[in-house]
């Protein structure tokens, strides 16, 4: 199972931001609802009350980042462990470097075999993490804009499928990715 790509569509019409966010959302919820490739066990499907989400906040769009040659002490090629105890073949494409609240952040990209050229899977663990998002952490998928750099949009940071049903294999986030910040936005796990 492949980790899934999640974005919203691209409008031709000026469509403000926040909308956008929101109208990707309940695609989102329909399609977990009444989509074949649900990661919702079929029983729970009717009855899905939709996803939960940290408020939409444009200060959690980042764009213009340069994706920096790897540099750090692992190996560029390694295997990724998964949630069903497989390794998965995995590469450390390069690492973003932004600021969160004026704290300095840096987070790895990684490729797997067959993924799209300028495409990277952003898995993450932030000050959230365990509490109000996944213990084992989101995910974003990004792909370079024209001009080569990347937009980091943790409003778009999602659950991966095994939060919904253990029968995926889902990439589990290295240490590395690991923030010392909160990452308010994105989903998140329901109250209490």
């Amino acid at each position: 199972m492949t980790h899934e790509h999640h974005e919203p569509g691209h409008h031709h019409e000026h469509v403000d931001y926040g909308d956008a966010i929101r109208e990707f959302r309940t695609d989102k919820d329909e399609y977990f609802r009444t989509g074949a490739g649900s990661p919702l066990p079929p029983a729970e499907r009717a009855g899905f009350g939709g996803i939960h989400y940290f408020p939409v906040d444009e200060a959690f769009r980042l764009g213009g980042l340069t994706l920096e040659p790897y540099a750090g002490s692992e190996p560029t090629s390694f295997a990724i462990p998964t949630s069903d105890e497989r390794l998965r073949p995995a590469a450390r494409a390069g690492t973003f470097r932004f600021e969160v609240g004026g704290v300095p952040c840096a987070l790895t990209a990684y490729t797997f075999e067959g993924g799209g050229a300028g495409s990277v899977f952003v898995p993450f663990l932030d000050s959230t993490t365990g509490k109000e998002s996944y213990g084992a952490g989101r995910y974003l998928d990004l792909d370079r804009e024209e001009d080569g750099t990347y937009v980091l949009d943790f409003n778009l940071a999602y659950h991966p499928s095994c939060v919904y049903d253990v029968r995926f294999s889902c990439p589990l986030t290295p240490a590395e990715n690991r923030l010392a910040v909160r990452i308010e936005a994105g989903e998140r796990l329901a109250e209490g």
